[in-house]
């Protein structure tokens, strides 16, 4: 007889197999939906329970949402909660110590209104100060009116600063208060799209590496950006405007200080002191002029003196690529000393400055790379083959510069006869021409974005 169909194996013997990366993605979901759940929202008025115990009692994952109103005192939030508030939420530090500190990891402020904190910067008073431990903490746009420090970032890793507006008190003098934002010890930063003015300096760093300044305005204060002994550190499309000095790149190395402005920064739109192995590319310095407005930039009524207003500083400084920077309408476009050598020079753009370059130093300069030099509004020379170069090299110093260097008050001898007769001696006779810059591959032509930047 024929067999019949077989009989359905018992189910234990089917074996159903299930992808591993399956099963962690549907525990991943279940625990998301489990954190969801049990994630609270506190909502928080002025004259309800007060805002340091609802921070006590928050939960990693909660929310506490701040009602309009002033809320006083000094608060601490010790969980990986988000401390937010609606239009109008104050939190008043009543002129003692810091208003708000950070000690939790992954947590987040944002949207709230900070002011009145302490102005001991001793102490490191600050609105906002965020500790070693709030690793992954964001900050994110509040309003801060800081009488000390606005951000004080301690030692702390991978944090995100975006969004804010930080002001100084003028009350103070300029050297009494503090910084808009201070980075110490800092890895891994985010400092993004904020806002800062009128404080002591903008953005301070010290012996902080791997971080990312991007897309800052930084006003009418000392220093727009102050780097101390940070290495590997981008700065990228910051703008500076009316500070005494835009940035100020100190004892650093490996820096990529890229697409940032100075505008009518005073004395020095950017300065070098003993930098090494950086990128100083396409940035824009332009109108900084000696001394500044009284009251202006220091908010204390004094003015400063006594100092060019420089494009580009550059002071004991090696091995950087210095190229395709505008240097505009400035007393001195670029002063070099103080064993500034080394470094390349191409594809920057030097236009309407009273002194072009100043350096300061008996060695022979070669400012071109591969060819290609740099461009220079007073250039005299002739392009014959048309290939968009110089066919005369340009050398913007001679022994007459020197000489109004060493003696301001020879000026008044520019327009002799017997200036005109020194100079003409050089360029006849080079070898009796001191050493100096020189660039054999003058450019003929603006680039079309630093045109449309002066326009």
């Amino acid at each position: 007889m024929p067999e019949g169909p077989a009989a359905p194996a018992p189910f234990s013997l089917y074996r159903v197999e299930i992808p591993m990366r399956f099963i962690g993605l549907l525990l991943a979901f279940l625990f998301l939906d489990f954190a969801e759940l049990k994630a609270a929202e506190h909502q928080v008025a002025p004259q309800g329970r007060p805002l340091q115990a609802v921070l006590d009692a928050a939960e990693p994952g909660d929310s506490v949402r701040l009602a309009a109103g002033v809320y006083p005192g000094n608060f601490v939030i010790t969980e990986a909660i988000t401390l937010s508030g609606a239009d109008g939420a104050i939190l008043d530090g009543q002129g003692h110590g810091s208003v708000l500190t950070v000690e939790a990891a992954g947590a987040r402020v944002s949207g709230l209104h900070i002011r009145n904190d302490g102005a001991n910067i001793t102490d490191m008073d600050s609105s906002i100060f965020v500790a070693e431990s709030a690793t992954g903490a964001v900050i994110e746009n509040n309003r801060i009116e800081a009488r000390g420090f606005g951000i004080w970032l301690d030692a702390v890793a991978d944090v995100r600063v975006a969004g804010n507006r930080i002001s100084g008190d003028t009350a103070l003098r300029s050297q009494n208060r503090g910084n808009g934002l201070q980075l110490y010890n800092v890895t891994g930063a985010e400092i993004i799209d904020n806002e800062v003015w009128q404080a002591r300096d903008g953005i301070y760093i010290d012996v902080s590496n791997g971080n990312r300044l991007i897309g800052n305005l930084l006003r009418d204060q000392r220093y727009g950006v102050h780097y101390m002994f940070s290495q590997d550190n981008v700065v990228r499309d910051n703008v500076t405007r009316n500070n005494r000095l835009g940035y100020a790149l100190m004892q650093s190395r490996n820096l990529e200080v890229v697409g940032n402005r100075s505008v009518r920064d005073q004395n020095y739109g950017f300065l070098m002191n003993y930098i090494v192995d950086s990128v100083i590319a396409e940035n824009v310095s332009i109108e900084a002029q000696r001394g500044v407005t009284p009251g202006a930039a220091t908010g204390d009524g004094h003015a400063i003196s006594g100092a060019e207003g420089k494009a580009l500083f550059v002071y004991n400084s090696l091995f950087n690529d210095i190229r395709d920077n505008l240097f505009a309408r400035t007393e001195v476009g670029i002063h070099l000393t103080a064993g500034s050598e080394d470094n390349d020079f191409h594809g920057n753009a030097f236009v309407g400055n009273q002194t072009q370059v100043k350096y300061v130093a008996v060695r022979e300069q070669e400012w071109s790379h591969e060819g290609r030099g740099n461009y220079w509004s007073d250039y005299l020379g002739w392009d014959l083959d048309g290939d968009g170069l110089g066919d005369v090299p340009y050398e913007p110093n001679d022994s007459v510069d020197r000489l109004i260097w060493t003696y301001p008050l020879a000026k008044i001898l520019m327009n002799s006869p017997a200036v005109q007769v020194l100079r003409w001696v050089q360029r006849e006779f080079p070898v009796l021409r001191p050493p100096g810059v020189k660039d054999s591959h003058p450019l003929m032509s603006l680039p079309d974005w630093m045109a449309e930047t002066l326009q």
